[in-house]
């Protein structure tokens, strides 16, 4: 593909790869991605390979091995890292807690997370305040949506006895793309480091990112969402230098060592430490084809541009309906827009949309909905949206 001015008129073609698209307007790319036939294509394949050459065996444990090291380089590759910074969990919250509990919480302590968390973030961190008798507090980023800096705002939250900071890279319920570098560097710049914590669910798969360039100390995602990949297969990247902060909590023969009789003698030396047992391998080349399916279409860069040129689209169209209101003053940076009808039930709007094949979301905290735009949409897919919304309000 030449480029993203080539786009357009390959993507109807390159559509026709994925069946959640044919007959509906699909807007759930936040929750979940739709598969391309390539991915699964290779799941299928996959687990009858295992099948065929035994599902036990010395083959079929080599054929993993094998497995679990490409679907970590073609990760990396992504990330801008290498593949030994890379553990391969189920999804963003295992990721998450492999480092909210692996840190060797004190009483006094203190756990900051942004106020935009997802809320089962928010319960390991108030499950971890339970237990250890650490302090737990947030900092108000909703508050920059339209205006502000939330460097500023975090670096007046953190305190000396900070340990680690949550924060997503972009934010699941505004939209909003946080400067993560040098949030990452505010907290990094104290006589304490900070450690940082990003839930990536919604930036993998969206922006160009060089892991290794940002310094943030565990990124935790998934490929089941704006990767187009399977449910059940994601990842944590581990910076090297913050190997020593963070100990294996959940433990199994993935991430230890043993001696010649079996004992178990310690950890693996990199991020397959925090890998834990037996996984639903044949997904792994799901993965990887959902990636690869991906690449057909421009650069990470170009397709960027092109979910900035929808959200913007979808965020005028919506500005032009009087009774919504966009929780964004200015166009979205990424592909997540979300909007209120004051005086109307969201959820009776997402039932009415559903039964019309157009597919988006509630959100409780705000109390709005979510569409979001892929460059896999279509112009004339956020027509049908606005068109829809207009009728419901007739």
């Amino acid at each position: 593909m030449a480029g993203i001015s080539d786009l357009q008129s390959s993507l109807l073609t390159h559509r026709r790869q994925f069946p959640a698209l044919q007959g509906k307007a699909y807007f759930n790319y936040g929750g979940q991605g739709p598969m391309p036939e390539a991915a699964i294509a290779a799941i299928q394949a996959s687990f009858r390979q295992v099948q065929e050459i035994g599902p036990f065996s010395g083959q079929s444990n080599a054929w993993i091995t094998q497995e679990a090291e490409l679907t970590r380089a073609a990760i990396a590759a992504e990330l801008g890292v290498t593949g030994d910074t890379i553990s391969l969990t189920e999804d963003v919250s295992v990721g998450c807690n492999i480092a909210l509990w692996g840190i060797d919480w004190q009483a006094g302590d203190h756990l900051l997370l942004s106020d935009c968390e997802h809320p089962g973030i928010i319960a390991a961190a108030q499950e971890i305040q339970r237990r250890f008798g650490v302090e737990l507090s947030t900092c108000p980023l909703q508050a920059t949506l339209n205006g502000g800096d939330p460097v500023a705002v975090v670096a007046q939250h953190l305190q000396p006895n900070t340990r680690l900071f949550v924060v997503s890279h972009i934010l699941w319920n505004t939209g909003q793309v946080l400067p993560l570098e040098a949030i990452v560097r505010v907290c990094h710049d104290r006589p304490l480091p900070v450690l940082v914590l990003v839930d990536a669910a919604q930036s993998v798969g969206v922006l160009p990112l060089n892991l290794a360039q940002i310094q943030a100390d565990f990124y935790a995602f998934t490929g089941h969402k704006w990767w187009c990949g399977p449910e059940g297969v994601g990842g944590l990247y581990v910076r090297p230098e913050a190997r020593q902060e963070l100990s294996p909590t959940f433990i199994g023969w993935r991430g230890i060592v043993t001696d010649a009789t079996g004992h178990p003698t310690g950890w693996k030396a990199d991020s397959k430490r925090y890998e834990i047992a037996t996984s639903a391998y044949p997904l792994f080349a799901g993965l990887r084809a959902a990636i690869a399916c991906q690449h057909q279409i421009g650069s990470v860069g170009e397709r960027l541009q092109r979910i900035q040129s929808l959200s913007h689209y979808l965020w005028q169209q919506l500005q032009q309906i009087p009774e919504i209101t966009c929780l964004r003053t200015s166009a979205p940076e990424a592909g997540l827009v979300s909007f209120r009808l004051p005086g109307q039930s969201h959820k009776n709007l997402v039932q009415f949309l559903e039964q019309n094949q157009i597919l988006v979301r509630t959100i409780l905290n705000p109390d709005c909905l979510r569409a979001c735009v892929h460059y896999l949409t279509l112009e004339t897919e956020i027509d049908q949206l606005v068109a829809a919304i207009q009728k419901f309000l007739a």
